[in-house]
């Protein structure tokens, strides 16, 4: 077969329902085919075949080289700028066409590199996604409706720039849409698909071209209303800086002056100390005090780190397997249900006291809300991004390091910043149990003992200040990803 591109008798069926029904149609070298026809008349499933992500039932498919497909949505990863979306193909070894940087030139997006698609109007991405295609493949485009959300002006502005692009490059083109006067337009030939048939196959070139856009009172509406801009970023310029740190420092503020008050009020520093008696204490005791806290915020850091990269590693399988999760659910709701403390005596006579047991203690308590968030951040990852990858014919570790990590990252921060207070809890648990482990919860409770209230609050102040650093380490990492991400 001489055309790159073409199907034989092609039959699909989905549902039960056939959807393809012996389709036969061959694509020319350079040559620019539409499909046109009734909604459900299989149109995107041709192309979806022709892309490889349908498997015929019958018939077979001839493609030279593996097209590729820009989606009626784009599918643009809203963690990646504009270039680096262009740079997909190249970044998954399936680039055949331009480089990244003259395919955003050709489409004329070359100064909108750096912005990511949450700041993009709809016409700006629809170029992104072209650009995306023409740096996947030298040869072969396959467009589903590309432009059909975008308004009447920017679409015939877009019709213009893809037939120029079409002659410029030659490259094989299919284009899906319900106009006819675009298909007439832009196309060599339009092939008519109903029922699930190719009913016939005109040659468009010629009178059909010329006339489309340029006849009677709409040439005049068009000339009267100007050409369609689709380049209007959605981002409003930078204003002041956000105050919004103001409400929680009033808060704290106003907290403060209620302690004061009510620990004067009961002039009973062994019940309540004032907030001036706490911080002398600390400054008296600092050496000890830096050292004990140094002890949990290691064990705390630690026990993170451990238990976040459990519950990752098991919360991804049982994200992509639901019979592993459904095994295994028993087990996990007994260890959620089970207070960590209870465990407390059996870890002492496993591993007895010190370091290695307060770590596994932290971790533990750092585990679930990691697996959980794991398991929640990958499975509510659309289903259309890894359509796209499967075009790009992506291997199972680009898919995970690509689109499923950063995909759900925003939800696992979320997880995180749970795990990494539960951490800190569990590390003063077991301070609490295990004398060997000089932390702030000893502190604490040689503090009691002494009667020393002024010690207890200035420990526990710490373990308050570092709890407050994570959390707002962790918000802003969050926020800034979620931002990019159009959130």
């Amino acid at each position: 077969m001489s055309a790159p591109l073409g199907v034989t008798d092609v039959t699909v069926r989905l549902g039960g329902e056939v959807i393809l029904n012996g389709v036969t149609l061959d694509v020319r070298r350079g040559e620019f085919l539409a499909l046109i026809g009734p909604s459900g008349g299989g149109k995107s499933t041709l192309l979806r075949v022709l892309a490889g992500l349908l498997r015929p039932e019958a018939g077979t498919v001839h493609v030279s080289t593996p097209p590729a497909l820009v989606f009626q949505d784009y599918r643009l990863l809203p963690w990646r700028s504009a270039l680096r979306n262009v740079q997909l193909p190249a970044d998954l070894r399936a680039g055949g066409g331009l480089e990244a940087h003259e395919a955003l030139k050709m489409v004329g997006m070359e100064a909108y590199g750096p912005y990511f698609p949450a700041q993009l109007s709809g016409g700006m991405r629809a170029r992104v996604a072209l650009a995306r295609a023409l740096a996947q493949s030298g040869d072969v485009l396959l467009l589903d409706e590309p432009f059909a959300a975008l308004d009447a002006l920017v679409r015939e502005r877009f019709n213009a720039e893809l037939r120029h692009l079409h002659e410029k490059t030659g490259r094989t083109t299919v284009l899906v849409t319900h106009s006819i006067r675009e298909a007439v337009w832009l196309a060599d030939r339009v092939a008519v698909l109903r029922g699930g048939q190719i009913v016939e196959v005109l040659d468009t070139r010629g009178e059909g071209r010329v006339s489309a856009y340029t006849d009677g009172l709409e040439a005049h509406l068009r000339a009267v209303l100007g050409t369609g801009d689709s380049t209007r970023l959605r981002v409003e310029g930078r204003g002041a800086r956000s105050l919004s740190w103001l409400l929680p420092a009033l808060a704290v503020g106003v907290a403060l002056a209620l302690w004061q008050g009510v620990a004067a009020t009961l002039k009973q520093p062994f019940l309540l100390p004032t907030p001036g008696a706490v911080w002398r204490e600390a400054v008296r005791t600092a050496p000890a005090l830096l050292a004990a806290f140094g002890v949990t915020v290691r064990t705390a850091l630690l026990g993170t780190l451990i238990g976040a990269l459990l519950g990752m590693l098991i919360g991804y399988p049982l994200a992509k397997w639901r019979a592993l999760e459904r095994f295994l659910s028993p087990f996990i709701v007994a260890s959620q249900s089970t207070p960590i403390v209870v465990l407390a005596p059996l870890l002492v006579s496993w591993l007895g006291f010190g370091f290695l047991p307060a770590v596994v203690v932290s971790a533990l308590s750092a585990l679930y809300p990691m697996l959980v968030s794991t398991l929640v951040g990958v499975r509510e990852l659309e289903g259309t991004f890894h359509e796209l990858f499967s075009t790009l014919r992506a291997t199972p570790w680009q898919r995970l390091t690509r689109l499923e990590l950063p995909g759900a990252l925003p939800v696992m921060l979320g997880g995180l910043r749970l795990a990494a207070s539960l951490a800190l809890i569990g590390a003063v648990v077991w301070e609490f149990v295990d004398p060997n482990q000089k932390g702030l919860g000893l502190t604490v409770q040689v503090a009691g003992v002494y009667q020393n209230k002024a010690a207890q609050f200035a420990a526990i102040a710490l373990l308050v200040g570092y709890g407050v650093l994570v959390y707002a380490l962790i918000t802003g990492l969050e926020r800034r990803v979620m931002r990019r991400q159009g959130r």
